[in-house]
């Protein structure tokens, strides 16, 4: 008889679960509300740094409900949204849950803060004592931006050397397309400091560089054999890549593709906002080149880059000062360089190949986030810091100056502004085809990631 209930027992095992398996109430940990307030505030204030550093909003969701889960909160919900986040708390029995909200205010790229944030997150969910982790959190919210403005405006002037670089510009280009860039860039930065909207900077800094680059013609008078047949299109191509450096394409196609409607919508506005200040900004600077003199042709086709080991030094470039200017420490500079070449290489190879320029840039970004992602976890450092640098060299600067130069100059030539305009959707095609790599590498990365996180700690295991 004894048998017999004990297969009828694992019998029924197999189809219902044992009463067991879930834990007594009892055992449960009882916080008080002052306590949970002040675990709410800390994990609320962490993904608030995080979301106005750059971080995708998933990560923010995950980052809020972990750091509460290692005080002993859970459930805990969560609602990010482009400029504030709500999380809440309600325990079984309790009348009514306990609620904070804190409002974003506005995005600054700062990936020196999301590696303190990411470091400080580990230690939390290792054991960091509250009050510990909350004076950590806010030491790294208060700290300044690890640059100077001036090494700000350096790094924005050697993006544009080299993306001039990249196209075999000569050394008076790379000179003008620093000088332009500068301009630019400083324009930018006293405008923000006299609290100016930034579509309105963005505005600001496009005209000086295209006037900057128009002026660039004036050389030729000199004789300098260098000045001959100089391009102003690389330059303002070059500078170009400034105004679109901090644009959120892999965020905002990352956080629709996540489900996070508002915050996607919020950040797709923006991008369009900051993408129609600067056409607008380049628009008026071609206009007014026009009216003085300095009218510049549209170029019949699309520039051509140097030679291939031209490309690479300027996509490392480019790399470097993505994140320099994003705020970014030495580890996280090189780790850019690395998959700026991987992705540019990945580019190289699929055009070589025969693919169209959209579908090899996608190319690219797919296998500089894939890497990315895996290097970010095996590095602890964000991998929105080092995808970034990786998708930038594609960006499409010239061609779209090149759509908004047929389109301004074109006159009573209807087949010149057509042209234009197709050139503008080839160009939008390829930041489309860039958000999309970029974020199915992520997606793709992120099961190789847990796979290799359950990997190290089974090691860890075996050792102990």
């Amino acid at each position: 008889m004894g048998r017999r209930d004990k297969v009828l027992r694992s019998l029924r095992g197999l189809v219902q679960p044992s009463d067991t398996a879930a834990p007594a109430t009892e055992l449960l940990p009882v916080i008080d509300d002052r306590l949970t307030v002040r675990v709410l505030d800390l994990a609320i204030r962490i993904g608030e740094t995080m979301l106005v550093a750059g971080a995708p909003a998933s990560e923010v969701t995950l980052t809020i409900v972990r750091v509460a889960a290692a005080y002993g909160l859970d459930p805990v919900h969560v609602d990010v949204t482009y400029n504030s986040i709500t999380v809440a708390h309600h325990r079984s029995g309790a009348d009514r849950p306990i609620t904070l909200m804190r409002v974003v205010r506005g995005a600054v790229p700062d990936h020196t803060r999301l590696q303190r944030l990411q470091s400080l997150v580990t230690a939390v969910r290792a054991g960091l004592p509250v009050d510990d982790a909350v004076e950590q959190a806010r030491a790294i919210r208060r700290a300044p931006f690890r640059y100077a403005p001036p090494v700000v405006v350096l790094a924005q002037a050697m993006l544009a050397v080299g993306v001039a670089i990249m196209f075999g510009g000569n050394w008076l280009v790379l000179a003008l397309s620093f000088v332009a860039a500068a301009l630019a860039a400083t324009t930018q930065l006293l405008l923000g400091r006299a609290h100016v909207p930034f579509f309105f900077s963005q505005i600001a800094g496009a005209f000086v560089l295209t006037l900057a680059a128009a002026a660039a013609s004036l050389l030729s008078a000199t004789g300098w054999p260098a000045a001959e047949g100089i391009k102003p299109s690389v330059i303002v191509a070059a500078g170009i890549v400034i105004m679109l450096a901090g644009l959120t394409v892999v965020g905002a196609a990352q956080d629709a593709i996540d489900g996070f409607a508002l915050t996607a919508g919020g950040r797709i506005l923006e991008l369009v906002t900051q993408t129609v200040g600067a056409v607008v900004g380049i628009l008026a600077g071609l206009e007014t080149a026009r009216l003085v003199g300095l009218g510049m042709t549209p170029p019949s086709e699309a520039l051509p880059f140097g030679p291939v080991p031209l490309q690479f030094v300027g996509a490392a470039l480019i790399a470097v000062a993505v994140a320099v200017f994003n705020g970014a420490g030495l580890r996280i500079v090189v780790v850019s360089i690395v998959l700026s070449v991987v992705a540019w290489a990945v580019y190289v190879a699929t055009s070589a190949a025969g693919l169209e320029v959209a579908a090899a840039s996608g190319a690219g970004a797919f296998a500089g986030s894939l890497v990315g992602i895996i290097a970010a976890y095996r590095l602890h450092v964000p991998s929105v810091a080092i995808t970034t640098a990786a998708i930038l060299p594609m960006v499409p600067g010239a061609a779209v100056f090149r759509g908004l130069l047929g389109v301004v100059e074109s006159g009573d030539g209807t087949a010149v502004m057509l042209a234009g305009f197709a050139t503008l959707a080839g160009a939008a095609t390829i930041g489309i085809s860039l958000a999309v790599g970029a974020s199915l590498g992520i997606y793709v990365g992120q099961p190789l990631r847990a796979s290799l996180g359950s990997f190290d700690r089974s090691r860890a295991r075996v050792r102990t």
